[in-house]
């Protein structure tokens, strides 16, 4: 596995987070619900879901992995790109980036292509959140010094926070980031109805917030971009540097833990604590497969993940929209008879392997899906 100037450590981690969202997770947790084996449903099941509301597993670390790592690379492209092109030409490539992310982020969250305008939402979903953070965070990376940017998530961070405790409270149909999005969003907000009288209905079960949480999604980003700033400066002594990504992550899982005692730790509302705690984490991996990979060189084994990693947006559009268990079923049906409850086990299971080859044949004739 050749660098090419390449971080391959972002690559592999990148190919690791969409690996879980698209393959194991899918896999895994099908096995284990037919399984029902007690003590793996309350240990590795558990995990391999959201938190309720408050509270932070495993699972909840995906999306902001997602979006740590959109922003690790933008201090290697943007000013290079901005350098070379200008700051118009630059501004017109980000605004495009924003459109084509938050489009694709309709047509995978919003249904668009059933044609049916009452299932059409504006801002509810992965892509989306990525568009807003990376656009926001885009004038942190070309005109703030890091120690700047520093403080700009520092601000970003309390201005969410003053509504947040002043105005409602931290409950999921409550608290303030809710009330902008019902606000703003109204029916065009995911689990929304309008019922007979004309008036807009919003379903309680739905309790995950967009418009006001942009702000926080905004501080991931930036935090990846900080962790880029790191990598890119720190090329000279790469032990060094897998060693303050180390300690940087630490200090913000404390930060995040300490914050949480007057926030709550909550992914859907993605809380100031949420980002800080979720950072650390993210921080902590980086710089384990930056020390094992960039520093120690161990990346021969890894090369299946990049499959994942170098096209991720593919692989995410794919896993969301594609249902490629009819395929598995109109060859395998003849063995549900036998199979039983572990037949969608083997579905699902297909249906991975059949994203992975896709993704296999992409990489290796280097068609790669740049947005």
């Amino acid at each position: 596995m050749k660098n090419n100037g390449r971080l391959l450590s972002l690559d592999v981690l990148r190919g690791l987070d969409l690996f879980m969202l698209v393959a194991l997770q899918p896999v895994l947790r099908v096995f284990l619900i037919e399984l029902d084996c007690e003590f793996l449903n309350n240990t590795l099941l558990y995990q391999l879901d959201h938190a309720q509301w408050e509270g932070f597993r495993a699972w909840d670390l995906v999306m902001p992995l997602f979006l740590f790592m959109s922003g690790v690379t933008m201090p290697y492209s943007l000013p290079k790109y901005k350098t070379q092109n200008g700051n118009i030409r630059v501004w017109r490539r980000v605004v495009r980036r924003f459109m084509l992310l938050f489009a694709l982020g309709i047509v995978v969250q919003g249904n668009i292509l059933s044609l049916d305008p009452d299932r059409i939402y504006l801002y509810s979903n992965t892509l989306q959140a990525i568009a807003v953070g990376y656009l926001l965070t885009v004038p942190m990376v070309l005109y703030l010094k890091p120690k700047q940017m520093l403080a700009a998530i520092a601000s970003l961070l309390i201005i969410y926070s003053i509504p947040m405790h002043i105005c409602g409270d931290w409950s999921p149909q409550g608290n303030f980031a809710c009330m902008i999005d019902k606000a703003i969003l109204g029916r065009y907000r995911d689990g929304s109805v309008i019922n007979a009288a004309g008036a807009v209905e919003f379903a309680a079960w739905y309790d995950y917030t967009w418009i006001w949480s942009s702000l926080t999604f905004c501080c991931t980003v930036a935090l990846g971009s900080f962790a880029g700033h790191i990598t890119k400066n720190g090329n000279y002594n790469r032990p060094a540097t897998a060693k303050k990504l180390f300690v940087i992550g630490i200090a913000l899982l404390a930060a995040g833990l300490i914050a949480g005692i007057w926030q709550p730790i909550i992914k859907r509302i993605w809380t100031s604590s949420m980002t800080l705690y979720s950072a650390g984490w993210c921080y902590l991996l980086l710089s384990l497969f930056y020390w094992w990979i960039d520093v120690k060189g161990h990346s021969k084994r890894w090369e299946w993940l990049l499959y994942y990693g170098c096209n991720a947006i593919t692989a995410y559009l794919i896993g969301e929209i594609i249902n490629f268990r009819s395929i598995a079923s109109s060859l395998l049906h003849g063995t549900q008879q036998y199979l039983d409850g572990w037949y969608p086990v083997l579905l699902t299971a297909c249906n991975s392997i059949i994203v992975f080859f896709i993704l296999k044949i992409m990489y290796k004739n280097k068609f790669f899906l740049k947005v």
